[in-house]
């Protein structure tokens, strides 16, 4: 059960589209980006007032072959179409029947999940793209949307190949809605929800709009989280199995590894193959590359800050909130919850709750910087560098690790504390925060301004010590920023 009707966000996106129709020809758009986060939901509202065609992959398996492939992708087409399914036995055949019906009009085609489509034909993407240049592309209203979840596949196959190049009108990556969109979520259904509440909630969703639309807003964060975490039919219960299994197929097992490496904090790369146990590799690399392209890991740069270049040093890092919350909390209970024999307990009662919740709190905030820049009056044309910093230690200078860390054209440094805590942050806070600020070495002309971004208050002789030139609370974030 669901409590949103209406679309929410993604206004960007919708604007980027409508673009399009302003144009005189025919128009090819990619859209990627991890399962549930809307790619399928935003071309429908854009195609709304139109015609739209909408045909999708089903998951490959081992016993998926090209023939079921292609019987469903014509039954699919039959039904568009008000006609009895096609069998025709060749992606050229069906793709020509597509064209016959769509020369004319303002027509938009989804074809959905398209790797899945075409994962038993290894010419599926040629004869599409010579269906695009010889039929499709001479109706100038006509719209075609490849769209996937496996954005390394799409970016592999389609952005990366010659066979696509000068053809895409347009590329989105679709990523984690912002906070003041999530907070639409709860609006208008009674009562008052703290910003904590909401926390608890997104701590978990992060800003999966599939997530945060099977949120029932008259059950705590509590509940909410349990019905949807630790319940066998719950949504989130089996749905990494779903997404590692559908996006990784064979391989998934190894990605698995890693992602559990990573699930308490941050590795570099001979972090990460040491506590795996593997030698630095290519394939290793290749399997963090498709984690970061399929949006459920992050690789910080940090950056020198003598020039602003980005160096050559990384950190990894899981920026996808449900997934840090399953391998955590679900996956160790999972026979229990499958039994039944799973009795739940309070968020704050799990064990290392406090610490995970503030990985979870860093995403949130790192996903929205450009909500943070805004409250801190830094205009994008403003920044040299922005991401998570660290420094490694030398015989000149200490090791120091700053949650976010913005450096601005007119040499100053924005170091970003983001700090979870049940109750309100205490004194002892600046005196942590002092000694960070104090390890990082800056040219000597750079100012260093801290910054506190908090969730659950602080205390009077915190903003008494007005040592802090800003102090963000998360509840700011969950609305835009006013702009005079």
């Amino acid at each position: 059960m669901t409590f949103i009707n209406h679309f929410i966000g993604r206004q960007k996106e919708l604007k980027q589209l409508n673009l399009l129709l302003k144009k005189n020809s025919a128009s090819l758009v990619v859209v990627k980006g991890r399962r549930r986060i809307g790619k399928s939901r935003l071309i429908e509202e854009f195609g709304k007032d139109f015609k739209t065609l909408v045909f999708s992959g089903v998951p490959p398996t081992e016993n998926t072959t090209l023939k079921g492939e292609l019987h469903e992708f014509g039954w699919q087409l039959g039904k568009a179409l008000g006609q009895p399914p096609f069998k025709d036995d060749d992606w050229n055949d069906l793709f020509l029947r597509l064209a016959h019906h769509t020369r004319k009009g303002r027509i938009l085609i989804l074809l959905d999940e398209i790797s899945w489509m075409g994962s038993k034909d290894p010419h599926f993407l040629g004869k599409l793209k010579n269906v695009w240049d010889l039929e499709l592309k001479k109706n100038p209203q006509l719209i075609l949307v490849l769209c996937g979840s496996v954005s390394s596949w799409i970016e592999k196959n389609i952005l990366s190949s010659t066979g696509f190049l000068g053809r895409i009108s347009l590329n989105l990556t679709l990523e984690d809605l912002p906070l003041a969109d999530c907070n639409k979520f709860w609006q208008g259904k009674g009562g008052e929800i703290t910003p904590y509440e909401k926390f608890k909630v997104l701590s978990v969703t992060g800003g999966i709009p599939k997530y945060l639309e099977e949120i029932h807003p008259h059950l705590s964060a509590e509940e909410n989280i349990k019905n949807l975490c630790f319940e066998r039919s719950g949504l989130l219960f089996n749905e990494f199995e779903q997404i590692f299994t559908n996006i990784f197929s064979s391989r998934s097992e190894t990605y698995k590894k890693i992602v559990q490496c990573l699930a308490d904090g941050i590795y570099d790369f001979e972090g990460i193959c040491n506590k795996l146990n593997l030698e630095k590799s290519g394939v290793i690399s290749e399997y963090l590359a498709d984690l970061v392209e399929s949006g459920f890991v992050r690789r910080d740069f940090t950056w020198h800050l003598q020039n602003g270049k980005r160096s050559k040093l990384s950190h990894y890092r899981i920026s996808d909130n449900y997934l840090r919350f399953y391998l955590k909390y679900i996956a160790p209970n999972k026979e229990k919850i499958e039994r039944d024999n799973y009795v739940g307990q309070s968020l704050t009662f799990l064990p290392g709750w406090e610490g995970i919740m503030g990985l979870q709190f860093e995403n949130l905030v790192l996903n929205n910087r450009q909500s943070l820049l805004k409250r801190l009056n830094i205009k994008p044309d403003e920044v040299i560098y922005d991401n998570p910093f660290f420094q490694k230690k030398t015989l000149r200078q200490e090791g120091c690790q700053i949650d976010y860390m913005v450096q601005t054209r007119f040499d100053t440094l924005y170091i970003c504390e983001i700090k979870f805590s049940k109750h309100p942050l205490k004194a002892r806070i600046i005196k942590e925060m002092r000694e960070k600020v104090e390890t990082v070495k800056v040219p000597r002309h750079v100012s260093r301004r801290p910054v506190l971004i908090h969730v659950n208050g602080i205390n009077d002789d915190v903003v008494e010590s007005q040592y802090f030139s800003h102090m963000i609370d998360f509840s700011e974030l969950l609305y835009e920023p006013y702009e005079p």
